[in-house]
This record gives structure tokens, C-alpha cells and sequence, in this order.
């Protein structure tokens, strides 16, 4: 298998950074978008070589603002610019001859892979794997009046006086503010459990705005006829399991939803025992409906 750093450009110009692998013979490829803060070493690489060596060729990027991908703002959530990347990496596989591509988003990234196969007609299948979805139930959104208190906090300290973005840790262990809080985000990132050189424990107030306002969840009813699998844990405090079946049950088909019998969200980031009953699903998905 042949893996390579590779750099392509999205449609502003914003460059970005990514590993390809490509198996010999590989005529299918599958690109990537993961948790939020996460790089392309952390858990979009784990399922991208995983992808891989089942004989699809991957591309795992950095998003703009993170990692090695150029950007704007350093370490800062940006909805819409991560649509333009997932647009530009379909593109550059295109690009390399690939003409059925799919796209698998974990975490966060379900929700904005969800939205940009809805939009790309390129996109010949994709896979949401324990997914989040602004908007859908269980998140944040139906949470009434407290919805809006918490975006007036974000909107009161996201910047300084003179337009500078305020940073906050991601993770932290010592019961102060950050971005995800408590023991299970912790867990994977602030451990070597994720280690990557390009991953920092810094990431903008103001990408909580980001995180609490776009919505994906609408993208279900407009997915079909684009194959959808749904891979998601019976038990997530993070990514609720009733915002994954409302997105299956949107959405027309082809469909399918699998559910894991995870104990917690990041069961699968990296717990062999359920990444690897995930990544069987993705490889049937994909070798039927690439």
C-alpha cells in the first residue's frame, strides 16, 4: 500500500493537508471527517487505515484552522469552511481518477459529512459513525431557554476588545472550563491515547457558536438517493442515540442503522472490540454501493 502526505486547496483557496493511502489496484475511495478539534492521525486515521488495508484508497485530512491545513483561525471551529473542505477533498480524489467516492464522518463529523453528501452529487455513499447532529433530539438545541443562555455566554466572551479570538482548553482533568468537559474526552485526548504532533489542547471560545448553530440534521430528508449507513453505540452521553434514529428515520432509501453495544461515546475512537465491528459494517457498505 502506498501512503503519501498530500496538500490540495479548496475553493477559497485555503490549503489542506491529508494522508492518502492507496492500496495497489484500488479503483474506490473513501474520505474522512472526524470529532471535533481532532486531526487526521487521531480517529479519522484509525478508520482510514482500517478502510485501507479492507482495499479502499483513504484520504484523511486536517480541516482548515487545524492540524497541518492552512486557515484562518488558528484552532477555531469553522461549520461552513469544513463543508468547502469535505467539497475539496471529494474533488481531489476525483481528481486522481477515482470515480466512486464515499464519505464516512465519526463524532461531529457525522453530522457535517450528513450535509455535504446531501449537497455533493458526487458522493456515491456515505457512513456516520456515532455521530452528533446539531438540531437533532437529545442535543443541545431542546434544551430550551438554557440554549439560548449558553450562546449569549459564548457571544459575551468569544473575542477580546479589539477583535482577538479568546482560546480555552479543549479537554482538561482538573475540573476547569474547557470546550469538552469531563473524564471521557479527557480520556482519549488528553492522554497519549490520541497522541498526534499536530493535535493542541487549545481551541476558540467562539467554536462553541459554531457547534450550537449549524444544522444538519435537515440534511437526512434530502440524502436519499445516496446510500446511508448509521453505525452508532446504545450508550453516548455525548452523541445521543435518539439524534442518530431521528437522522435514519429521515432519511429515504437506501438505508441502514446499526447499533453497537458501546459503554461510552469514544468506544469508537479507538476500542479495538467496537472499531472493529464498525469497520466491518463500513466495508460491506462500501464494497455494495461504491
Amino acid at each position: 500500500m502506498n501512503t503519501e502526505r498530500v496538500e490540495f486547496r479548496a475553493e477559497d483557496g485555503t490549503s489542506l493537508v491529508g494522508i492518502l493511502r492507496r492500496p495497489a489496484g484500488a479503483t474506490r475511495a473513501v474520505t474522512f471527517t472526524g470529532p471535533f478539534t481532532g486531526v487526521k492521525e487521531q480517529v479519522v486515521g484509525t478508520y482510514a487505515d482500517a478502510l485501507a488495508r479492507a482495499g479502499f484508497a483513504t484520504l484523511a485530512f486536517d480541516h482548515r484552522n487545524y492540524g497541518e491545513s492552512g486557515g484562518a483561525i488558528r484552532r477555531h471551529e469553522d461549520a461552513a469552511g469544513k463543508l468547502t473542505d469535505l467539497r475539496a477533498a471529494v474533488g481531489h480524489l476525483g481528481a486522481l481518477g477515482f470515480q466512486r467516492i464515499g464519505l464516512t464522518g465519526v463524532c461531529l463529523g457525522g453530522g457535517y459529512a450528513l450535509k455535504a453528501a446531501a449537497q455533493d452529487p458526487r458522493v456515491a455513499a456515505l457512513a456516520c459513525v456515532a455521530g452528533a447532529y446539531p438540531g437533532a433530539p437529545g442535543s443541545f438545541a431542546h434544551r430550551g431557554g438554557a440554549y439560548r443562555e449558553a450562546l449569549r455566554d459564548i457571544w459575551d466572551h468569544a473575542w477580546t476588545e479589539d477583535g482577538q479570538p479568546v482560546y480555552q482548553k479543549a479537554v482538561t482533568d482538573d475540573g476547569g472550563p474547557a470546550a469538552m468537559m469531563g473524564a471521557e474526552p479527557f480520556e482519549y485526548y488528553g492522554t497519549e491515547r490520541s497522541y498526534s504532533p499536530h493535535w493542541e489542547n487549545s481551541v476558540t471560545v467562539a467554536s462553541g457558536y459554531q457547534t450550537m448553530t449549524v444544522d444538519t440534521l435537515a440534511a437526512a430528508d434530502l440524502i436519499s438517493p445516496t446510500p446511508l449507513l448509521v453505525v452508532h453505540g446504545t450508550t453516548d452521553e455525548f452523541c445521543s442515540p435518539e439524534g442518530a434514529k431521528a437522522v435514519y428515520d429521515r432519511a429515504g432509501e437506501p438505508k441502514k442503522i446499526v447499533w453497537l453495544p458501546t459503554t461510552n461515546h469514544i468506544d469508537l475512537y479507538d476500542v479495538p472490540e467496537f472499531v472493529h465491528q464498525a469497520v466491518d459494517e463500513l466495508t460491506a457498505f462500501f464494497s455494495e454501493h461504491l
